[in-house]
């Protein structure tokens, strides 16, 4: 069955960096889109960045263009989240969701048909 296990959350102080990654099983990773999502408490999930099955085309959202960079290694089936310039708004569970096709498309929730259990990011002093 489709597996995805994301690590490399913990605490960080505001300003540090974290890289994430997201290690795929029980489907050929290099055929589909994969993207990060994240939820605040709260909050509704969004859609921080998403990379196409080859990685040639990326999306990353506004608010962390220039600090999160998206990138992967289908050899390894693992997606990774580099995030640099952390914020206290940065903070919440990651997760990495695997797309029905090769492109990424909007970063909606609902075109995305699994999900990890996600990492936790805390950013504070």
């Amino acid at each position: 069955q489709v597996q995805l296990v994301e690590s490399g959350g913990g605490l960080v102080q505001p300003g540090g960096s974290l890289r994430l990654s997201c290690t795929a099983s029980g489907f050929t990773m290099d055929r589909y889109a994969v993207a990060w999502f994240r939820q605040a408490p709260g909050k509704e999930r969004e859609g921080v960045a998403c990379i196409s099955n080859d990685g040639a085309l990326i999306r990353v959202r506004d608010s962390v263009k220039g600090r999160f960079a998206i990138s992967r290694d289908n050899s390894v089936a693992t997606v990774y989240l580099r995030m640099d310039s952390l914020e206290p708004e940065d903070a919440g569970v990651y997760y990495c969701a695997k797309r029905t096709v090769y492109f990424c498309g909007e970063l909606s929730p609902y075109q995305f048909d699994h999900y990890g259990q996600g990492t936790q990011v805390t950013v504070a002093s």
